[in-house]
């Protein structure tokens, strides 16, 4: 006899859903009585009335994110959300949903489902006048749910992710894995144990320990990027003691190649690039911001420092040089200095890019959306986007030539100089002391060309200097010129009887000025010219004469100018020489990077741009963070250090959460979020949204923003240590391997798979930090236009130098690192794509780096021993730590005897390859390099 009882029970996305279960029970000829029968089904009953009842009391309440926001973003959203309010209705905020709609009613009544038009248009049978127009009905459980949703009131609900992290119970370890392989050097912890209860709800089980062979290799390219010795790997795996392992896991975290391997993560998504990327793509001095992110890694600079450093450090009280390279983060945006170009157009898709590139960094979020329009699926308004953008938007940066503001770097002599000026102006008068060290260190503030208007006989060269001919002007509003007594003017004046005549508020208004302008021929000088002083704001009018010059020639070609203080001091012993010595710092060339100085004089108003269109300007509005997230905090400035700290405050939902997702991802090859780029609606939910919260108020509570600390809690998991083979039921079940039943199995970065050949052939140099380097590549492979730039391969040892280090160019990447799937560095890349192609064989068989480091494993090869088959057995081992199999063994021996063969009739074709004639070498060079080329080193 069968029963049937049916329990009400949830599917995967919280719908309710009838579960019938049949009870197979013997009644007739069979040993149970009909007594025995009622005692079961009563059995039964208490058996599922939890599942019953407990399911019931769930599916009361329409949980308005897991349940009405997947239906209307699936659904609706496309024509009634933040880009389209079709009928003036729009699901996208409460507010508006409930508001009126074109037909003069509202759309939804909370608390009446039945009065409601949205349901009655789900519902209509009218082909015209059902929802969603011309589209598959919704399923009666959808309409079900959004029916209950609004007759309890049409609650809205916040997505998981706007919610800060709450304390969460972490499981109580029960130990079923702990201890339960033998050989582990690691102990549950509480990570495994969320992972844990993941894996028994879906009755699976952890997979083995990983051999010590494999593991070595994976926590060393995972910390550090690079393959250990065989000295280290043997050491490791012959040691027993249990703490084994966590001093190689110190070890590696100490490392100075630590800061090397996360560097290269953090650049992508700094978007970090030695060109200025557009069709010039001119090359631009910014490699000390990567030596900056290399340092604070193997420091372990707590991030939330690191985020204030980067975001703000100009604006950090008496910021040190490092704070000042820091800010080059907002810098590594491209620049286009190309003739004909507006540099304001070009300023305000930096500043776009800044706040965009923020959002995605620190906050998971396609912010960039906003620009336009309200975000379609999340909560963000139109106006909130350029509230945020307020506080980018006063920056010195103007999309210059010159790249200003640059932070000089002084050489010895001449940071003496420095030095001596700001003790003595420190001393005639302290409050001086830090507007002239900014000045002499960036040069700022300083006024550009562009800011120049009402040309006579005048205009931009190249849209860059200015160039007025003789006779003409050129006007300069809104100048303070209260206590100004110097006028700095940098040009290049090639023909000698220039004058610059300067007046104020009109052509025939009290003269400012009169000098001639020093003949300098096309180098550029800063003259300084004295000024009276005058209070108060006014414009100028800039006249330029010079009657010898021929038709057509400008009198001098102007690239800033800056209205300054004259020095303290002045008649005291000693003066004079402090403002020679003040000329030649501003007129010194040194080298520089690119930094963020912000706005006191000029100060920027912001607006937003109707539909995005920085041309169509809108309502004026101040800086204010977006609603959704957490509040401002009390006491910040509003400029982008408060911003910096609203960012890293403790009680934004997303900073910390993304920051521990990223690094998962970086260790275990999928983030708890997959969707490391999109926390929002549109995104995945998290696989362990407890262990995900939990991670994060570590970091931010315990570890006080330690990376180091976070990484070594992850690596020190068994979760992470496990086996990575995979059974064929597991990868049907968990393709992606989610939930954690087996260890990472990753294809090596791009940087490491060159890293790893250098490494292995002992031809990687340890050199660290310094300008990008530029190894062997083709001629012709890399043309820059408008410029004599060329790809010069770097000498000696620096070729060899680590993949971070490699010069990046926007227009023309480094190909080997574009076939393993590099970035290109033009915008922000929150993770890069893993492809598996023939092309990646041909760069690790034919790419020079990669010959060179074959042919030196082979001369190490050699030296094991004299037997072809005992060297090729060394180099496998010496590489993956553990004795090659019998077949491989006979491959490989195989490929050197037939490559032997032809070298010895062929000793030419192996000078080719190893620039001697010696056929045991070139035939042994084929074989490290197939070695090389294995899927199993090239993989982690």
């Amino acid at each position: 006899m069968l029963r049937l009882y049916s329990i009400v029970l949830k599917n995967d996305n919280g719908i309710p859903k009838m579960k019938n279960v049949f009870l197979r029970v013997a009644v007739k000829n069979s040993f149970l009585s009909a007594f025995e029968l009622v005692r079961c089904e009563w059995i039964c009953f208490l058996f599922f009335s939890p599942f019953f009842f407990s399911c019931n009391q769930q599916t009361d309440q329409i949980d308005y994110s897991l349940q009405v926001k997947p239906i209307i973003n699936k659904n609706c959203i496309s024509c009634h959300g933040g880009v389209k309010r079709q009928a003036n209705f729009s699901l996208l905020f409460r507010k508006d949903a409930l508001d009126t709609t074109e037909s003069g009613k509202p759309s939804i009544i909370p608390g009446e489902a039945a009065h409601s038009e949205m349901i009655k248009r789900l519902t209509s049978t009218d082909p015209e006048e059902r929802m969603p127009y011309k589209e598959n009905a919704l399923c009666k459980n959808e309409i079900e749910i959004l029916r209950k949703w609004i007759e309890q009131g049409a609650k809205w609900g916040d997505h998981w992710a706007y919610v800060p992290p709450r304390a969460v119970t972490t499981p109580v370890g029960n130990g079923i894995f702990a201890g339960f392989f033998g050989g582990s050097s690691s102990k549950q912890t509480i990570i495994d144990d969320f992972i844990d209860e993941k894996l028994k709800a879906e009755n699976l089980s952890r997979s083995k320990p990983a051999e010590k062979s494999a593991l070595v290799r994976r926590v060393y390219f995972d910390v550090v990027g690079l393959p250990p010795s065989p000295e280290q790997a043997s050491q490791f795996i012959e040691n027993e003691n249990e703490d084994a392992y966590e001093k190689l896991v110190n070890n590696l975290l100490a490392s100075p190649k630590f800061g090397e391997k996360w560097a290269s993560w953090w650049l992508d998504l700094a978007r970090y690039s030695d060109t200025k990327g557009y069709e010039r793509d001119a090359g631009r001095d910014i490699w000390r911001y990567r030596d900056y992110v290399i340092k604070a890694f193997n420091e372990d600079k707590p991030f939330d420092q690191f985020t204030i450093e980067q975001l703000a450090g100009d604006l950090l009280p008496n910021p040190t040089d490092d704070q000042y390279v820091a800010t080059a983060f907002h810098r590594n945006t491209m620049n286009n200095d190309e003739g004909g170009t507006e540099d304001e157009e070009f300023r305000v898709a930096s500043t776009l890019d800044r706040l965009n590139t923020t959002f995605q960094v620190w906050q998971s979020t396609t912010f960039a959306c906003v620009q336009c329009h309200s975000h379609p699926y999340d909560p963000f308004r139109h106006e909130e986007y350029y509230k945020t953008l307020a506080f980018f938007n006063n920056s010195r940066d103007e999309d210059t030539y010159g790249e200003h503001p640059v932070l000089k770097m002084y050489e010895e002599k001449d940071q003496k100089k420095l030095d001596d000026i700001i003790a003595w102006v420190k001393k005639e008068n302290p409050s001086a002391e830090k507007n002239t060290l900014l000045f002499l260190k960036t040069l700022e503030p300083k006024i550009h060309p562009h800011d120049f208007d009402q040309f006579v006989n005048g205009e931009l060269i190249d849209t860059k200097f200015l160039g007025i001919r003789h006779g003409g002007s050129a006007r300069l509003t809104n100048v303070d010129l209260t206590n100004k007594s110097v006028l700095i003017i940098n040009h290049q004046t090639p023909e000698k009887g220039g004058i610059v005549e300067i007046r104020a508020d009109n052509m025939n208004g009290t003269l400012v000025s009169r000098f001639e302008v020093p003949s300098n021929g096309w180098k550029w000088k800063a003259s300084f010219v004295p000024i009276p002083n005058m209070k108060g704001v006014h414009s100028l009018y800039f006249k330029f004469i010079n009657p010898k010059l021929k038709e057509g020639y400008p009198v001098t070609a102007v690239e800033w100018i800056a209205f300054r203080e004259e020095l303290p001091g002045k008649g005291r012993a000693g003066y004079q020489g402090v403002v020679t010595d003040f000329d030649s710092l501003v007129n010194r060339t040194t080298e520089g990077t690119p930094i963020m100085i912000e706005n006191t004089e000029r100060v920027r108003t912001t607006h937003v741009f109707e539909r995005g269109n920085w041309l169509v300007k809108g309502a004026l509005v101040k800086p204010e963070v977006p609603r959704l997230l957490n509040p401002f905090p009390e006491g910040q400035p509003t400029n982008r250090l408060g911003f910096a700290n609203w960012l890293v405050d403790k009680n934004n939902p997303l900073t910390a959460r993304t920051i521990v997702n990223r690094v998962w991802e970086q260790l275990i090859g999928i983030g708890l979020v997959e969707t490391s780029e999109d926390f929002g609606t549109q995104g995945a939910k998290p696989s362990h949204p407890e262990l995900l919260d939990w991670l994060s108020l570590r970091l931010m509570n315990e570890h006080k923003w330690s990376i180091k600390k976070l990484i070594k809690d992850i690596v020190m998991t068994q979760t992470y240590q496990q086996d990575s083979k995979v059974s064929a039921e597991l990868l049907e079940k968990d393709p992606l391997n989610k939930l954690l039943a087996r260890g990472p199995r990753i294809r090596l970065s791009a940087e490491q798979v060159r890293d790893q050949a250098l490494a292995v052939s002992g031809l990687l140099s340890d050199k660290m930090y310094g300008k990008s380097i530029m190894p062997y590549q083709p001629d012709g492979v890399w043309q820059s236009v408008w410029s004599d730039d060329k790809w010069e391969t770097s000498k000696g040892d620096d070729q060899y130098r680590r993949g971070v280090y490699i010069y990046s160019k926007r227009t023309s990447p480094y190909p080997s690192m574009m076939t393993f799937d590099g970035s290109s560095r033009e915008v922000c890349t929150i993770n890069r794509i893993r492809t598996n192609t023939p092309l990646q064989a041909l760069v690790t068989l034919n790419d020079p780096v990669y010959i060179d480091a074959a042919r030196a494993f082979a001369s190490k090869m050699m030296k094991a021993s004299a037997d072809p088959a005992a060297q090729i057995g060394f180099g496998y081992e010496s590489v993956l730590f553990k004795s090659i199999s019998k077949k491989k063994l006979s491959i490989l021996s195989s490929l050197y005897s037939d490559a032997l063969a032809d070298y010895k009739k062929n000793p030419a074709e192996a000078k080719k390859l190893i620039k001697e004639e010696k056929p045991e070498l070139a035939a042994l060079t084929i074989v490290a390099s197939a070695i090389l080329n294995l899927d199993e080193l090239i993989t982690n």
